[in-house]
């Protein structure tokens, strides 16, 4: 990102050479004492942030030079919109989706820093924009998931915070309700959208959508039951 203005990177702990090598790059470097989740950590970003567009990407994406080269032509002439849309190729397991809900899957990376702000979703969050969106037509690059011990461990990970907001939010689940949920989020992937045609790593997709779903509403379950018992 070396046409950029400026570089800002915010760490809440990583224990490899991060520093260093943003140090490296001219980047500017931030580091927080903890990690409030992905929603308020990239506003983290955003405050720092001096320009007037920014391009948000996380630590597992990257933006080819044909997609660098068509943000500098938008952005020579924004026109009305107050931020861009761009599809995210992602892969799976070393394989690059074309299909399972993975590819197009626009993604607004590209706004204006005055007219947009992040959910305080501590996962899956999104952007609000005060104004219209546009889209890009180059992907950025995205490198999801390594192997299936990542996999589990997102899994895992994106499962217990969901269902921490949800219970947060009221909702609450049973044991149908977790099958229901996790028997459609496989159905969905594999065969509405297309995952057969990604081979096994599509197949391996569907599950693991399903499994994470699954897990999802059976922890949502457990943690109202919990809840019911404390009072």
């Amino acid at each position: 990102m070396a046409w950029a203005d400026e570089i800002i990177v915010v760490d809440s702990g990583s224990t490899d050479a991060t520093e260093v090598i943003c140090a490296e790059l001219g980047a500017r470097f931030y580091r927080t004492p903890d990690f409030p989740g992905h929603g308020p950590q990239k506003n983290r970003a955003l405050d720092h942030a001096q320009g007037v567009w920014i391009v948000s990407l996380d630590s597992d994406e990257w933006m080819p030079a044909d997609l660098r080269d068509e943000v500098q032509k938008t952005l020579a002439a924004p026109g009305k919109h107050a931020a861009y849309a761009i599809p995210r190729r992602s892969s799976f397991c070393g394989r690059f989706m074309k299909h399972s809900g993975w590819w197009p899957d626009h993604v607004v990376r590209l706004f204006r820093r005055d007219a947009s702000r992040f959910s305080e979703d501590h996962t899956h969050d999104r952007l609000i924009i005060q104004g219209s969106t546009g889209k890009l037509r180059q992907p950025i690059m995205h490198e999801a998931i390594t192997d299936l011990d990542q996999m589990i461990g997102k899994m895992n990970l994106y499962s217990s915070s969901s269902s921490r907001m949800f219970h947060r939010n009221g909702r609450r689940a049973s044991i149908w309700t977790a099958l229901l949920h996790g028997g459609w989020a496989f159905f969905r992937t594999y065969f509405l959208r297309l995952g057969f045609l990604d081979g096994r790593e599509g197949f391996m997709l569907a599950v693991a959508n399903g499994e994470g779903s699954y897990y999802r509403y059976l922890k949502l379950m457990l943690l109202g039951e919990q809840s019911d018992k404390s009072k």
